[in-house]
């Protein structure tokens, strides 16, 4: 028996289909690809950022994610020594081993790691999806390939997805992964407004003849042309007013040479281009992130600029979120309202991430004015408070689902102080309460619920005596003294089960 189809099988279905299979639900992943496309489909390195990081880690992803690292560290030493560009190679390992992704705002510097207390990781998209995928198959998820989707169908008690090869495929509920221009978002009926593309980008891995030429950042006329981020690896944006009008089509070098010169006014010779893709400024958000029985994450519920590099992570912190709340519901252990704070807590996240991208988006435009801009902001972000803000922005460290708590940790990801122990006992997806002072009342509220790990550890100079930590590494609740109160209540309201205190009347 099937309860989720996940349509998707990329990082953000694949960390969903775990996530559900480590609360007991049984998921079944549909990629449309035949599999190896894994290897093709990806273009350039990502950072997985700290707050994704912690999450992983939470699932003991950790050593795999420092493999994964290793290897495209490996990978871009190689290809630094064969174009020669030893002071930007130098620079990207660097970073790597201080475990910091180097951010920026609209391209203007952030420094290593501001805002985002987490060790940050760096390597192409398809090693992060195989760090998932092996974590996958390790816990039994089922995955099948080229098995596209062609309509959705929410029966009232269950959802049908129909395939392209005539099956039929049934199950409570169906959350599509499936990307920007999703098959599962159109036929379920999702509107997606928001703003169309005002530019066209390019990225390539290539060689010019004059390997000099890419070690810069050139603001041009009508675009800019970006060859610091990442060796062998050149970026163009021409702010066209119109997105790209081919998507599928294989770059060429005359393309890209010809985007260069546009964009930067740089008259230059492409040797060789292994690989490029395109991509545009169009930014939309899903209405909400699910109708009835069909649910949306990652790509699938929202675009936006790749410039920033936050798409990724993003995807990741929704099926974080949704992952352990469709689990409980989708077997019967929860009410369907669980299943509505996952658009309630996702979406504000989701459209402060359209925002701060289609300001970055603005900052790379040509022009006096927005270079006066510009030099603003820089000044702006030399101010400490300021820095820290942005840092946080672009990197989901900020990330608040309970802003009107009372209590400042509630709705906040685990402070650092604690993810060594969440760490240590989260890995099999359960709620757990933290007991910092050994209280009978504490303990006794979790008695019997099996959802719950609870664990007593003495922490000297915490200011709180309990936590209840989330599946996904967000406090749900906190306590100030020896007594419970509250406790109950949030149990109840995340876990779906009256806690022992309260069935007993006590």
């Amino acid at each position: 028996m099937t309860d989720v189809l996940v349509v998707g099988g990329g990082p953000v279905g694949l960390l969903l289909a775990g996530e559900l299979r480590l609360g007991g639900a049984q998921p079944l992943v549909l990629e449309a690809s035949d599999g190896t496309e894994r290897y093709t489909r990806s273009f350039g390195q990502r950072a997985v950022n700290g707050r994704s990081a912690q999450t992983l880690a939470l699932r003991g992803l950790v050593p795999a994610l420092e493999a994964a690292q290793t290897a495209w560290a490996a990978q871009l030493a190689a290809a630094g020594q064969e174009t020669k560009e030893g002071d930007q190679l130098a620079h990207v390992l660097q970073m790597m081993r201080e475990g910091r992704s180097k951010g920026h705002f609209g391209g203007l510097p952030l420094g290593t790691g501001s805002g985002d207390s987490g060790r940050a990781y760096m390597m192409k998209q398809h090693m992060l999806e195989q760090v998932i995928a092996d974590w996958v198959g390790g816990l039994g998820v089922r995955i099948e390939t080229n098995a596209q989707v062609v309509a959705v169908r929410d029966e009232g008690t269950g959802v049908v997805a129909e395939l392209a090869d005539g099956r039929s495929l049934h199950a409570g509920y169906l959350v599509g992964c499936d990307g920007g221009r999703s098959t599962v978002r159109k036929k379920a009926g999702f509107a997606f407004p928001g703003t169309p593309p005002t530019m066209t980008g390019r990225v390539a891995a290539a060689q010019l003849s004059d390997q000099d030429t890419l070690a810069t950042v050139l603001r041009g006329p009508n675009g800019l042309v970006n060859g610091l981020m990442v060796p062998g690896e050149i970026t163009t944006v021409e702010f066209d007013g119109t997105g790209p009008t081919e998507r599928e089509a294989p770059m060429t070098p005359t393309e890209l040479a010809d985007s260069m010169l546009r964009a930067g006014g740089m008259k230059v010779t492409v040797a060789r281009l292994d690989s490029g893709t395109r991509f545009s400024d169009n930014t939309r958000q899903a209405d909400t992130y699910r109708r009835g029985r069909v649910l949306l994450a990652g790509d699938a519920a929202h675009v936006h600029s790749p410039i920033g590099g936050q798409g990724l992570n993003l995807g990741l912190q929704d099926a974080a979120n949704l992952g352990w709340k469709l689990a409980l519901v989708a077997t019967g252990r929860a009410p369907e309202r669980l299943l509505d704070t996952y658009t309630a807590e996702r979406h504000p996240i989701g459209a402060r991430v359209l925002r701060n991208t289609r300001a970055q988006v603005a900052l790379l435009r040509p022009g006096p004015q927005v270079d006066a801009l510009r030099e603003v902001l820089t000044e702006t972000l030399a101010i400490p408070a300021a820095h820290e803000y942005f840092g946080a922005l672009v990197s989901g460290a900020d990330v608040d689902y309970a802003p009107d708590s009372a209590q400042m940790l509630v709705g906040r990801f685990l402070p650092d102080a604690f993810q060594p122990l969440a760490v240590e006992h989260m890995g099999d997806g359960r709620f757990l309460l933290l007991d910092l002072v050994g209280s009978e009342g504490i303990r006794a509220a979790v008695d019997g619920n099996d959802r719950v790990r609870f664990v007593h550890c003495k922490m000297s100079g915490a200011d709180v005596t309990a936590l209840l930590v989330r599946p996904d590494g967000y406090v749900a609740w906190v306590g100030v003294d020896t007594e419970s109160a509250g406790l109950s209540e949030a149990l109840d309201q995340w876990c779906a089960l009256p806690s022992a205190r309260s069935s007993s009347g006590g």
